[in-house]
Formats: structure tokens, sequence, C-alpha cells
């Protein structure tokens, strides 16, 4: 009889631990990632310039800062959620009493002096499933001074941050950087392009890897804490992390090279269904199997998918796509072991080597873990409002 109670006061404790997750992720879940805006500096050769912007409009007249990694953080999330509502007439006349406060907040200035920008087009699009932003563009064009030598960038951070590029003829980038505080960005010649060293680049992305995971990519997080769960144990647990690592820097690679490439309507719903996979097995065994580093290997194949949606948006300049690419990666590494090392210090290092570890810790937080990306999956698929 003893035995009975403590074992209905195991899985009692597991599921309160269960259900606490789970009301922390739910919140996270319907929460809208903070995506920078991407402005594309055209000179047209003529003294006219243009900064052709895709970004999430609604954050900026809500005015949700660069300093929150999630729109749910900020204090005007409410009025965030009401403007993604608005039809696109709506938004454009919410829009057009903005303007004179967002082009403040977009400055370009040519040898010091402040460019005057108009915003020469807008194109909104239709209300379509709330659970994710709609991108907007926006066209500014503007004279340069007579003799302009460069220009430098600025984004006001309370619309959020932004990434700069220079596209060439070809449509390569000859500068990209992303400016989580607003800038300014670095000085940008008018003609013969910007040159900028590869340590530049290799710190800026590995910062851009890094924050990828630890704190935006959450799916990815729970991915690296369902391979912790399992087994605690330092080295099965390296073996499936550098397996993940091998298979998403492959198809990282692959696709920004244009060697691959699948939209994201499938990667995101498969990534989710990794998760599952993985929490699932943690459910139904209690031991590594020896094709579990394969199988990982194989989500990883998809996760580089998804990590190279983000390089595409930011772009990597021809000249330093080597150094960016490993940056990127090394990041990315970084941000997995930031997760595993936090996995460690709360409960691996005190409990992983309890009896009840596994019915108190893995099995509850698995749980928590494939139902949030089971809920994930489908509301990738679209089968959820």
């Amino acid at each position: 009889m003893t035995l009975s109670l403590r074992s209905i006061n195991q899985l009692l404790a597991s599921l309160l631990v269960a259900v606490a997750v789970l009301l922390w992720a739910a919140g996270t879940v319907r929460s809208h990632e903070i995506r920078p805006a991407i402005a594309d500096l055209v000179f047209a050769g003529d003294g006219t310039v243009r900064l052709e912007m895709s970004l999430i409009l609604e954050a900026a007249l809500a005015e949700i800062g660069a300093e929150h990694g999630d729109t749910d953080d900020s204090p005007n999330a409410q009025r965030y959620d009401a403007l993604r509502l608005l039809d696109e007439a709506a938004l454009a006349a919410e829009f057009e009493r903005f303007q004179p406060r967002f082009l403040d907040g977009v400055a370009l200035l040519a040898d010091g002096a402040r460019v005057p920008l108009d915003i020469v087009a807008v194109e909104l699009v239709p209300v379509g499933d709330t659970d994710f932003a709609r991108l907007s563009r926006l066209t500014l064009a503007g004279q340069l001074p007579p003799g302009a030598g460069a220009v430098v960038f600025s984004f006001d951070p309370a619309f959020g941050p932004s990434v700069i590029r220079v596209p060439d003829a070809d449509g390569e980038y000859s500068y990209s950087a992303y400016l989580a505080d607003g800038g300014p960005s670095e000085a940008i010649p008018v003609e013969g392009g910007l040159s900028r060293s590869a340590g530049e680049v290799f710190v800026d992305y590995v910062g851009i890897g890094f924050a990828h995971i630890v704190p935006k990519g959450l799916d990815h997080i729970l991915f690296v804490v369902g391979l912790f769960l399992l087994s605690p144990r330092l080295k099965p647990l390296l073996v499936q992390i550098t397996a993940f690592t091998i298979a998403h820097s492959v198809t990282l690679a692959m696709a920004m090279l244009g060697v691959i490439s699948l939209p994201a309507s499938i990667v995101e719903p498969l990534i989710a269904a990794s998760i599952v996979f993985i929490a699932v097995e943690n459910l139904a065994t209690n031991r590594l199997s020896p094709w579990r580093p394969f199988v990982v290997f194989g989500f990883g194949l998809l996760h580089g998918l998804g990590f190279a949606g983000v390089l595409t948006e930011i772009g990597l300049s021809p000249a330093h796509f080597v150094s960016g690419l490993v940056a990127f990666n090394i990041g990315v590494e970084a941000g997995q072991l930031a997760v595993v090392a936090g996995c460690y210090a709360l409960f691996g290092a005190w409990f992983s080597d309890k009896s009840w570890y596994r019915t108190r810790i893995t099995m509850p937080m698995s749980l928590a873990i494939a139902a949030v990306a089971a809920w994930w999956f489908v509301e990738r698929l679209g089968w959820v409002g």
C-alpha cells in the first residue's frame, strides 16, 4: 500500500510540474517574436537614394522596442495585438497618422547632414492567420547632397531591431549588418561599396547565431532540453549535440549556397514534429538507444533549414560568406551549450543520480515539451486559428 501511495504522489507531482511548464509555454506559443526590419539601401546613380524596407509595421506603430525579445513583453503589447487585426485600409490610415514619427526615427546622414526622406510606396497585405506576423513593405526616397561620399543609417530602437543591407547589381549583398540597438551603421560609401574585415563579420554573426537560440529559438531550446532529459550524462549528450551540430551545419551551408530549398510552411511543422518525437521517446524508454544519435542527426538537417531562413533574411556578403557562416554556426553551438549548462545547473547536477529523477523530472518535462510541440505542429499546419 505504501508503494502504491508513493507512486500516486510521484504521479501527482509529475503532473503538477507538467502543468506548470505547459502554462508557461502556452503563453510563449501564442506570443510574437520580434523580427528585425530589413532595409535595403539603394543608390540610384543619379543622386537619389532609396530605402526599401520590409518590416512588421504593427510593431513599429506600437513602438515595441528593440529591448524586448517578444512583443508580449512590451507594455504596448495590447496596442500591437489590436493593430494586427486591422484590415489594409485601417492599417494604412494608422500609418498615415504615424508617418511624421516614423520618418523622424529613420535617419540617413550623408557626410554628417541628414538626408530628407519621403515615403513613396506602401505595400500592405491582407489580414491572414493572426498567429503569424505580417510583413509590410515601405519605400523611402531622398536626394543626396552634391558630392556626398558616404551615408550612415540608423533606425529608432523604439521601432525594434533592424538590418541594413546594400545590394549590388547581381542581387548579392556587398554589406549587411544587424543593428540590435538601432545603429548607427558604419559609413557606407555611395560608390565602391564598404570593406569590412573578416573579424568584424565573425564577431557580428557569432552574436546573431547565439541570439537565435537564446533567447529567440524556443523550439530549438526545447529540442536540446529533450536531448538532455533522457540522459544527462556528459558523453552521450555530447554525442547527440555533435550529431545535431554537424547536421544543421550541412543543411545550413547547402541552403545558403542554393543547393537545397524548402519553404518554411514545410520546414517549421517538421521541426515541431522532431521535438514531439524526442519528447515521446523520452516517455517510452529510460535508455539511450544506439540509433538515437542518427535520429538526432536527421532532425538536425531539418533545423539547419530553419536556421537558413534567418541568414537568408539578414544576408551574407559573398566576400565574407565562409566566415559569416562559420561564425553563425559557432554562435548557434554556443547557444545550445548554454541551454545544456542551464539544464545541468537547474536539475542535472542535483538530481540526475536520484532514483526519482525519471518520474519527477524526465517524464513530466518531456510530457510538457511533447504537448507544446504538438500544438506548434498543428498550428504551423494551419489546422487551428
